[in-house]
Order: structure tokens, then C-alpha cells, then sequence
């Protein structure tokens, strides 16, 4: 599972060929090694849990990019390099 986004000390990671588990487009996010499985379209949390502040700048995050992660999505469910994505703090 590849690195694909950091910002504020939040790693967002998206698999290749992830739809099994959570059968909605979706990114895990890891912070100081705890890790939470955030869906694309409405940033509903669907595993783990993260402190209010974080879980409010990954939802954040998720809505002000969610066409690029979507386009992200399509290609990592077909084994291929998503595309950067800038962070919060860029």
C-alpha cells in the first residue's frame, strides 16, 4: 500500500486492487501508527478511529479533493500509481 498523500503528520495510503473489504472507494489514513479506513464520497469513517481534531482535518481533506481521489481510486483499483495529491499544509 503505497504513500500517496501527507500532511500534518497524517499518511494517506490507498491499496491496489482494494474493493473486497469495504466495497466503496475509500483511503486508510495512519497517524503515529493508528490507522482508520475513510470512505471517498462522504468521508464516513469505516474502520478504526482517530482524535476529533485529525478525524476533522482527514474528513476536510477528503471533501476538498474528492474528484482527484475519485480519478486516484479508478487507477489503483486497476494496479496503477495514483497521482499526488497536495495536503492541507501545502
Amino acid at each position: 500500500m503505497p504513500t500517496i498523500f501527507r500532511f500534518y503528520g497524517i499518511l494517506i495510503r490507498m491499496f491496489f486492487f482494494d474493493t473486497d473489504k469495504h466495497k466503496t472507494p475509500h483511503v486508510h489514513a495512519e497517524v503515529k501508527g493508528r490507522i482508520a479506513v475513510y470512505s471517498i464520497p462522504d468521508g464516513e469513517v469505516l474502520a478504526g478511529k482517530f482524535p476529533n481534531k485529525k478525524h476533522k482535518m482527514i474528513v476536510a481533506w477528503i471533501a476538498i479533493h474528492e474528484d482527484e481521489l475519485m480519478a486516484d481510486w479508478q487507477l489503483a483499483v486497476q494496479g496503477k500509481k495514483p497521482h499526488p495529491i497536495r495536503g492541507l499544509d501545502e
